[in-house]
């Protein structure tokens, strides 16, 4: 059996966490000197991407849920790095970066940048840019559950 006949061994859920939570460790050692966490860089970093932006929207965009997006803002809102205006209409709102926000992730791009740098050094960049191309694969791949599991829920 050749490497791409065999089948996969062990849990891949479980290495693919174990893989995270190396990565997540290496990127917030380089990240704790800016007081950011990687998960509120990413925010300020696809707010600045997209420009203000309406909370639902940005969740989607994201891949995550609305109450997910709702804890990871509330500290964000609390320093005054983002802030909610409002939207199209009365029922919505938008959110965006405040100057102070745009400052801060601004000077956690170095420490950011150096974490990837690390982690292209340790892993090899070649390796890092396969690594991406098999993640955006199952992205799309598993962007929607398959019928099968949607009628479990």
């Amino acid at each position: 059996m050749n490497a791409n006949t065999a089948k996969p061994a062990g849990c891949t859920n479980f290495k693919l966490r174990q893989l995270l939570r190396r990565v997540a460790r290496l990127y917030d050692l380089e990240m704790a000197a800016t007081g950011l966490k990687t998960t509120q860089y990413s925010l300020l970093s696809y707010i600045v991407k997209t420009g203000p932006i309406a909370p639902g929207q940005l969740a989607r965009e994201m891949g995550m849920d609305a109450s997910t997006l709702t804890r990871n803002l509330k500290p964000l809102l609390a320093q005054g790095l983002v802030q909610q205006g409002p939207g199209d209409n009365a029922r919505q709102r938008r959110i965006e970066l405040t100057p102070q926000g745009r400052a801060r992730r601004q000077s956690a791009q170095t420490q950011w940048k150096a974490a990837q740098l690390k982690l292209n050094d340790l892993l090899g960049a070649s390796r890092v840019n396969e690594l991406h191309a098999l993640i955006d694969y199952g992205l799309a791949k598993l962007n929607d559950p398959p019928a099968s599991l949607a009628e479990n829920d």
